[in-house]
């Protein structure tokens, strides 16, 4: 059963309580990371659909967003070790940050060439039950000009600005953890295909 190591727990942990965000290059093992990316490569192109924003008939996407998901499934035997992996680090987080998580979901993202996502949180103060957010990149190779980084702003930033923001680089086996109530964030346009696994932790 994959887990997460105590060092890499402790980096997580640290991070997340001191600044609402992690980032961790090489978490997860490697030959993990590996199936992972095999797998994203190997998904037929018609298995994703487009994303969206909002529920039911008020559901946008095209202007918002435009990268195509699929949900993965805790069961299905490539996927299952990742599951157990993010099971480990869920009660880490509720053995020292007392967060109270108890279910995680997560989908493969495919950001074709041109692909982003504006500006947005995931989850709203007192509405969804989302808590915790992870995003796992599965990126080999990945260059400064191939585009489609993640930018993190702070909290208290109302307004998207260089101020107070971190660039992140979809490079490959790269972890980053964050709260997805208190944390604004945008995904840059790809230039090429990108791919991640993104999930949320859900509290009661």
């Amino acid at each position: 059963m994959a887990r997460i190591s105590a060092e890499v727990a402790a980096q997580v942990i640290d991070s997340l309580a001191d600044h609402g965000v992690a980032v961790v290059d090489e978490a997860l093992p490697p030959e993990l990371v590996d199936a992972l990316w095999s797998r994203a490569r190997r998904q037929p192109i018609d298995d994703f659909a487009f994303g969206g924003v909002g529920r039911g008939n008020d559901r946008l996407h095209e202007s918002l967003r435009n990268d195509r998901i699929l949900w993965l499934d805790p069961d299905d035997a490539i996927t299952r070790s990742y599951f157990d992996w993010i099971e480990s680090l869920r009660n880490e987080l509720n053995r020292t940050l007392f967060l109270g998580l108890f279910e995680y979901e997560c989908h493969l993202a495919w950001y074709p060439a041109g692909s982003f996502y504006q500006r947005h949180r995931d989850a709203f103060r007192g509405g969804a039950s989302r808590r915790v957010s992870t995003v796992l990149y599965l990126n080999r190779a990945w260059a400064s000009d191939d585009g489609g980084a993640l930018v993190l702003y702070a909290p208290s930033a109302s307004e998207p600005d260089a101020q107070g923001s971190r660039t992140v680089a979809p490079i490959y086996g790269r972890l980053v953890v964050f709260l997805s109530e208190e944390v604004p964030h945008e995904v840059l346009p790809a230039q090429r295909s990108r791919y991640s696994i993104a999930g949320w932790f859900r509290s009661a």
